[in-house]
């Protein structure tokens, strides 16, 4: 049996075959309108309609299908320039910020009246068991244990472990870390300890002691590690119990610990 597509192929071309027979007859009589023009134009006038639609929806076809793959290279290498323009933007901003980041050190620098040693944070403690980092410079840059560490908003901590080329600096929000501090509006003293990423506990000041909230808290220089009068944090939170000899006062700290990239060893 003949598939239906077949068919309509067969009926195509005799249909062709039809009207070219018609034509042929037809040109022997070209000065005659006969019945057999008649047929003859009834004929072919569909067939060149069908011929002509199907031409132009193949050119069409045809030009639209090179206009999309002009489009589409064209998209491909405006992708490319993007990506390129993105990356370019990318390393500008990272430079722009780098480079405030490197003018608050400096100012750091000119207000701390000591030898500072730029450093870059290379990496975390990854124990978790203390809240320590490492930065890129050494014993043979200087570096010894016991010297502080500070940052553009205040002490970062102390160096506990000194290598060749690196050191192991222990965090001031460590909980095995004590600053000797005093309250800088009221000159009250006690030890800043660290208690979370966010707070410290600043102990043993008497119940007596002048402290408020907003009170900025300093270095009182009386450790042998930390300067005097570098920024510790800002008191958040006091508590008087009923019975006993202290306050129990939480500070801020200054300096953002989770954003720290560049610090300052103070080498004397």
């Amino acid at each position: 049996m003949f598939s239906k597509k077949l068919v309509r192929i067969l009926c195509v071309i005799l249909l062709a075959l039809i009207n070219i027979v018609l034509l042929s007859i037809s040109a022997k009589h070209p000065y005659r309108y006969t019945v057999v023009d008649r047929v003859v134009m009834a004929g072919m006038v569909p067939f060149q309609e069908s011929v002509t639609r199907t031409m132009r929806f193949c050119r069409r076809v045809w030009h639209h299908y090179f206009y999309l793959v002009g489009v589409r290279e064209e998209c491909e290498q405006l992708k490319r320039v993007l990506g390129k323009a993105d990356m370019e933007r990318s390393r500008y901003l990272e430079s722009e910020v780098a480079c405030k980041r490197l003018g608050e050190l400096l100012e750091v620098k000119y207000k701390v009246p000591h030898r500072l040693l730029p450093a870059q944070v290379a990496g975390l403690d990854p124990s978790g068991w203390s809240k320590t980092i490492i930065i890129n410079k050494g014993t043979k840059d200087g570096v010894t244990k016991g010297m502080a560490v500070i940052a553009p908003g205040g002490i970062v901590g102390h160096v506990i472990k000194g290598f060749d080329w690196s050191a192991q600096v222990l965090l001031a929000i460590d909980r095995s870390s004590a600053i000797d501090a005093l309250v800088q509006r009221s000159r009250f003293r006690g030890i800043v300890e660290g208690e979370t990423d966010e707070a410290c506990r600043f102990k043993y000041v008497v119940r007596k002691a002048d402290v408020k909230i907003g009170d900025t808290i300093v270095s009182s220089g009386l450790d042998g590690i930390f300067p005097k009068g570098l920024s510790v944090g800002t008191v958040s939170e006091i508590s008087r119990p009923a019975s006993g000899l202290f306050q129990e006062v939480k500070v801020r700290p200054f300096v953002d610990f989770t954003r720290l990239e560049e610090v300052l060893v103070v080498l004397e």
